[in-house]
């Protein structure tokens, strides 16, 4: 079956899309086709943010539910890929608000989440059915609604002998534990800290290859007062997002991108460095091209340190084909959550369909 995966993560920099043939034994069976990252245009990047854990109108939401709809139809066929040949997407859209763990509202306890670009737009747009918001059926069940990576990390990535740790730095850096000979109740899975977010909020638009955090001068003092954030002490599940790392924490700790890229490895090695017998610790995301973070996240973890690359997943492409495999296990009706990562009560179908046409058909 070829499925199309489509996101845009907690960066907000574009949509990564990316085209895979999928056969029923996943682990053995991932064909990725074609992949392309369409970038924002500055306006819609700014728009996103702007209503991105912030006090906005819901027109303004709304609007933009519909506009990323139609960029996402548009990112895919940026691949070059027929659409006729493609007979199922996964859009995971664009999170613009996440609290995974239950606040007091209104006399109750919510968890919440939101993604946004309209699955009914990019199914009429292509003509292919469109499976969408994926996070909410986990958080209904209990669970914090991520990560949702560990599914495909379990199928990709366990072993027989080694333990190996997949390590997602995005907008927000995430772990997958997998010990050696594990089953899926035995993976372990959850959001390390920040990721990019911080450093791009700090140097932006990005620290290219940490050039300037390498020439900078980490402030320890700082430092030591922010990883002394219980967050980073808390057992599993858990998960945090741009709510905790956002322009108000940057404006309230004054942090650089020194300390910012600093802060990103140490709460990275210190996860990791909870589970001592991990051989391999297998990078994924945009923050594996930040040459100054991945020394020293070397420099930190004693596991040896390796890419998604090594393994025939591109860095940049892991969470769109994630995408891809999430709308392939729900078209099949089979559940796409770990209850392991996310703390839900139990495996759960992801995700919501809306139905397509045949690309270029009248009907």
């Amino acid at each position: 079956m070829r499925v199309a995966g489509l996101i845009s993560g907690t960066s907000v920099d574009g949509i990564d899309v990316a085209v895979v043939d999928i056969k029923d034994d996943i682990g053995e069976g991932i064909h990725v086709v074609a992949t392309v990252t369409v970038p924002y245009p500055t306006e819609v990047r700014a728009a996103i943010l702007s209503v991105s854990n912030a006090a906005t109108h819901t027109g303004d939401i709304a609007r933009l539910n519909f506009l990323l709809g139609e960029l996402f139809a548009e990112a895919l066929q940026e691949t070059g890929v027929p659409l006729e040949t493609i007979d199922l997407i996964g859009s995971h859209g664009q999170t613009i608000f996440h609290e995974g763990e239950p606040v007091d509202f209104l006399g109750r306890k919510i968890a919440s989440t939101m993604q946004i670009g309209e699955a009914a737009v990019i199914a009429e747009r292509t003509g292919i059915e469109t499976i969408a918001d994926f996070r909410p059926s986990d958080i209904a069940a209990g669970g914090m609604g991520a990560p949702l990576v560990p599914f495909l990390d379990y199928q990709l990535f366990r072993h027989s002998e080694s333990a190996r740790i997949a390590l997602n730095i995005g907008g927000i850096a995430n772990i997958t534990v997998i010990p050696a000979k594990a089953k899926p109740e035995d993976v372990v899975a959850f959001d390390t800290g920040p990721g990019n977010m911080l450093m791009d909020a700090v140097a932006p638009p990005f620290d290219h290859d940490g050039g300037r955090a390498r020439a900078g001068q980490v402030n320890a003092a700082l430092l030591e007062r922010l990883l002394a954030d219980s967050y980073y002490h808390r057992a599993p599940p858990k998960s945090c997002g741009r709510e905790q790392y956002s322009d108000e924490f940057v404006r309230e700790t004054g942090i650089d991108i020194a300390t910012a890229t600093e802060l990103t490895a140490r709460t990275i090695a210190l996860a990791i460095g909870l589970y001592q017998g991990t051989r391999e610790v297998v990078v994924s995301g945009g923050g594996a091209h930040n040459g100054y973070l991945m020394e020293r996240i070397g420099a930190l973890v004693r596991a040896r340190i390796t890419t998604s690359a090594e393994f025939g997943i591109g860095v940049d492409t892991k969470e769109a084909i994630l995408f891809a495999v999430l709308a392939y296990e729900t078209f099949h009706r089979r559940a796409g959550n770990l209850p392991s990562a996310t703390g839900a009560r139990k495996p759960m179908i992801l995700g919501k369909v809306s139905r397509g046409t045949s690309a270029g058909s009248d009907a």
